[in-house]
C-alpha cells in the first residue's frame, strides 16, 4: 500500500515579496531568494543568448560555475543564481 506524504507547503514561511524588473518588465520575488529562481518561476527559462550563435542560455548548474545564467545588474555582469532578489533590483539581459 502507498502512503501519501502530507502537503507541508502551507507551513512554509517565505520572506517578504518585493518587485524587481527584468528587461523593463516588473516581476515579484521573495527577499533573499536567488534571482534565477524568481525568473524561472516567472517563466524565463532563457536569460541570454550564446555569444557565437545566439542560442538560448539559462540556468544550468545553479551554483555559479557555468555562467550560463549571466545577467546585468547595476552595470555589472553577474550570475543570476548567485544574486539575491531585493527591492527595486534592475536586471537586464546580456546582449
Amino acid at each position: 500500500m502507498i502512503r501519501l506524504v502530507p502537503n507541508h507547503a502551507p507551513a512554509i514561511r517565505r520572506s517578504e515579496k518585493v518587485h524587481f524588473t527584468f528587461d523593463g518588465q516588473s516581476y515579484e520575488g521573495h527577499v533573499g531568494e536567488s534571482l534565477v529562481s524568481a525568473l524561472t518561476r516567472a517563466g524565463h527559462l532563457s536569460l541570454r543568448g550564446a555569444p557565437v550563435d545566439g542560442a538560448p542560455r539559462g540556468a544550468f548548474c545553479c551554483m555559479g560555475l557555468c555562467q550560463e545564467c549571466a545577467v546585468i545588474v547595476d552595470g555589472q555582469v553577474v550570475e543570476a543564481c548567485r544574486t539575491d532578489v531585493s527591492a527595486d533590483l534592475v536586471v537586464e539581459r546580456v546582449r
